[in-house]
């Protein structure tokens, strides 16, 4: 598939069917996800892979004991196969920014007016995002509303900061959120060429 119809097919998936994902579309999910950009080649990305329905029924059971997909319509979020939860690490910026070749001599945050572990972790995201639609699968990018149970549920270290979590599977019938009602701001809105 082009990339070009990549990006237009990506669409979030809130639905999936109850079967597994093949090894090699699993390993390639996860070997785009650290494929990113990395400032510094910092690599400051984690990934946790969850799957199986020990790992699944953990995260769910931490991250949304009230069933909230299936209260609003989604139970099918619950059938994913994988989910991929992408940590950011700021600690590795930290540390490569204070090597020799970066000049600075110290790990001072107050260096990055932009966190950098902020921005390439959601690139992270989006590239396993748009393997999910080369290989016909269908993604979900969602918020964590609970870190924490997220950390103690998974013994994820507290230097590394989870910034959602990915579900991955094939696709199940699905209802579109009603976010979509809003439309797609025009290009005119959001591209301002040359200046604001």
């Amino acid at each position: 598939m082009e990339l070009a119809e990549v990006i237009r097919r990506r669409r979030m998936c809130r639905s999936f069917e109850d079967r597994p994902l093949p090894a090699e579309l699993r390993e390639r999910l996860i070997a785009s996800g650290l494929r990113g950009p990395s400032a510094g080649f910092s690599q400051g990305v984690d990934l946790l892979v969850l799957e199986g329905a020990e790992q699944l029924g953990r995260f769910w059971s931490a991250i949304s004991p009230d069933r909230g997909f299936e209260a609003r319509g989604w139970p099918g979020v619950y059938r994913a196969p994988m989910l991929v939860v992408p940590l950011a690490d700021r600690g590795a910026y930290l540390d490569r920014y204070a090597e020799p070749d970066k000049g600075w001599q110290d790990r001072d945050e107050a260096r990055w007016p932009v966190p950098y572990w902020y921005v390439d972790t959601p690139l992270a995201a989006m590239l396993i995002l748009l393997t999910a639609v080369d290989l016909g699968l269908g993604a979900l990018f969602f918020g964590l509303r609970d870190p924490a149970a997220l950390r103690a549920t998974f013994g994820v270290p507290a230097d590394r900061d989870p910034i959602g979590a990915i579900a991955l599977g094939y696709r199940a019938p699905d209802r579109p959120s009603s976010s979509l009602r809003r439309g797609r701001r025009s290009p005119e809105q959001v591209v301002h060429r040359g200046g604001w």
